[in-house]
């Protein structure tokens, strides 16, 4: 005969293996409970993002595509514009100028890069300060950016004449060389030149990220001993990760663009030294009067330019939403 204690053992693993069952049974139902809720869409959303695509559609995707409609044809600028299929695009590729302006916008990308972002992360890092000084001092650095590309060309042409510029001014002999007319001094001249106007915009860019950094992770840092270089390194770089894939992406995109300020100081030379891609562009389309060969060379460089974005935005990861705090 069974004892009334075997009968409670039995009782208890029975009701064991039944809540067991009801925790399997019930796990899938919780995990699909717990799925992200996807809200539809509604009209007002639309609406609200109507404008935002209109302009960008009538302003970027309207122009683009005109641009890749006329790669195909032959176009004075003037008379009629004729389909000639594959035409420009055989010019375009054929040329030796093409082959060289797109080699000179590789060495701008990467002389521009390894110029700024290392000076930009270290002024970033000094103007992230508290101290008054240091914000009068971040102002006063921003003032290049808010002056026009063009002016600024002009301001350094004149200062850098070697009869009338600040040689001749101040009688300092070592500054009479020929800025502009050597191929090896003018690409120094025009790095520093565009390092000087926008490295203020990605100081500005890496003093915002900096002061986000929690500051518990310095004074911890503090407590075990690391100096202010060891804390750089440890901390406020690898914090600055996603910071600085969108100051390259920028800064990669921006040098597919500089021509204002290269028209204006040596339009090209000496001789081709310095015709970059947009800049044959620009001369083959409104002074060669061939608009075909120059929108082929325009949709090149639009290809160039989302490759290289989408490359840089690879390396930080597939994450799009991931926080800065992941850096560490």
């Amino acid at each position: 005969m069974t004892s009334p204690s075997a009968v409670r053992q039995d009782v208890r693993v029975g009701a064991d293996a039944s809540q067991t069952r009801a925790r399997r049974q019930s796990a899938p139902r919780a995990r699909r409970g717990t799925e992200p809720h996807r809200e539809p869409v509604h009209v007002s959303h639309v609406l609200f993002a109507l404008p935002a695509l209109l302009f960008f559609g009538v302003f970027a995707l309207l122009p683009l595509v005109g641009v890749l409609v006329l790669s195909f044809t032959s176009w004075n600028g003037i008379g009629a514009i004729h389909f000639t299929g594959l035409t420009s695009w055989t010019e375009a590729l054929s040329r030796s100028t093409t082959w060289h302006g797109l080699a000179l916008v590789v060495l701008m990308i990467v002389a521009t890069w390894l110029l700024q972002t290392p000076l930009s992360i270290l002024l970033g890092t000094f103007l992230a300060g508290q101290q008054r000084y240091r914000n009068v001092l971040a102002i006063l650095y921003f003032l290049p950016l808010l002056l026009s590309s063009a002016a600024i060309a002009i301001t350094f042409k004149s200062l850098l004449d070697p009869n009338f510029g600040l040689a001749s001014g101040l009688n300092l002999p070592f500054l009479k060389q020929n800025w502009l007319g050597d191929s090896v001094l003018v690409w120094i001249v025009l790095l520093v030149i565009i390092a000087w106007q926008f490295i203020p915009f990605h100081t500005l860019i890496y003093q915002g990220a900096v002061r986000q950094i929690p500051r518990s992770m310095f004074e911890a840092a503090e407590i075990d001993g690391a100096g202010r270089v060891r804390q750089f390194f440890s901390i406020t770089l690898p914090q600055l990760k996603y910071t600085l894939i969108t100051s390259s992406t920028l800064m990669v995109v921006g040098a597919l663009t500089y021509f204002d300020i290269i028209f204006v100081l040596t339009q090209g030379g000496p001789g081709s030294s310095t015709r970059i891609l947009p800049l044959d562009m620009y001369l083959t389309g409104f002074r060669g009067n061939e608009m075909g060969v120059a929108s082929a060379l325009a949709v090149i460089l639009v290809v160039l330019g989302l490759g290289l974005a989408l490359g840089v935005q690879r390396l930080g990861g597939t994450d799009a939403s991931a926080s800065q705090m992941e850096g560490a």
